[in-house]
């Protein structure tokens, strides 16, 4: 099994893929901020499943963090990530620093509207989408792969990206991996470290609650009855409830019942906040 390569600077990032292109070889882009577990190698199996070359980005973008938020505790494991990329069979890693990302004398972000308003996310960090679709796009353009994998967990962060890329008419196709779950339902996330024992054995309930609503909406059953209820035993639960919300699967506006939809919920239990989401069939 051999190490991936690790790129840590733009130059050398191109210099490698132009390497592939030459020999008229696909590249598929995987960006993360590593952390990575089980959820994250899937999107690697995907993007290696539709091109010839595999590249994982590692990189905790400090624009996507508020003030408020946990940017230098965030985990950073790199040398288990590599190893993990490495048994996935992904030839190489792209691990800029802060320094190479946002050089001295940076003064350009991405102003969002659209998925990037809709009232979810957005609503308790207002700052965050700007820093993800800045780095992004620049991970984008930096590497100008032929296709890039972003999870389905961070629905809204998909949404966002891909409006941003054909906004931007970057000739790449933006692909979402299925969300992977523990074996009681919990989604897999980076975060679901900080859970305590208790914290992690309550957890699940967010997936269960979502996964009835959208069983009771397909059903016929009033929406905003279904939505109320669900509220209310998420806040039963012991969290502290953001949103629970029935959404439009591709504009993240209202939902209608002829057109796929979703239902995405974020709270917090502790110290801790998890999101996560399902969709709701359409012609319900």
């Amino acid at each position: 099994m051999s190490q991936p390569m690790v790129l840590n600077t733009v130059a050398d990032l191109r210099r490698q893929l132009a390497r592939w292109r030459a020999r008229r070889e696909t590249v598929a882009l995987v960006p993360t901020m590593g952390a990575l577990h089980a959820g994250h190698i899937s999107l690697g199996t995907i993007a290696k499943s539709r091109a010839d070359h595999v590249v994982y980005t590692i990189f905790v973008n400090p624009t996507q963090f508020a003030p408020n938020e946990d940017f230098s505790a965030y985990p950073r494991t790199f040398a288990d990530d590599c190893a993990k990329i490495a048994e996935l069979g992904a030839e190489a890693v792209f691990a800029p620093t802060p320094a190479v990302m946002y050089p001295e004398g940076f003064a350009t972000t991405i102003s969002l509207t659209g998925p990037a308003t809709a009232g979810l996310e957005d609503r308790f960090r207002p700052t965050h989408f700007a820093g993800v679709a800045t780095v992004v796009a620049k991970l984008l353009i930096q590497a100008m792969p032929d296709l890039a994998v972003f999870g389905e967990k961070d629905f809204q962060q998909l949404a966002v990206i891909r409006q941003l890329t054909r906004d931007l008419d970057l000739p790449i196709t933006i692909a979402g991996g299925p969300t992977l779950r523990e074996a009681d339902g919990l989604a897999m996330s980076s975060r679901n470290v900080y859970l305590s024992s208790e914290e992690r054995a309550t957890a699940p309930l967010l997936q269960r609650v979502l996964s009835e609503a959208a069983a009771a909406i397909q059903a016929g059953e009033d929406a905003e009855h279904v939505l109320n209820y669900g509220r209310e035993r998420i806040a039963q639960g012991g969290f502290a409830l953001d949103y629970l919300e029935w959404r439009d699967a591709k504009s993240l506006g209202l939902a209608s019942r002829n057109k796929a939809s979703r239902l995405l919920v974020a709270a917090r239990i502790g110290k801790t906040r998890l999101i996560d989401n399902v969709g709701v069939a359409a012609g319900v």
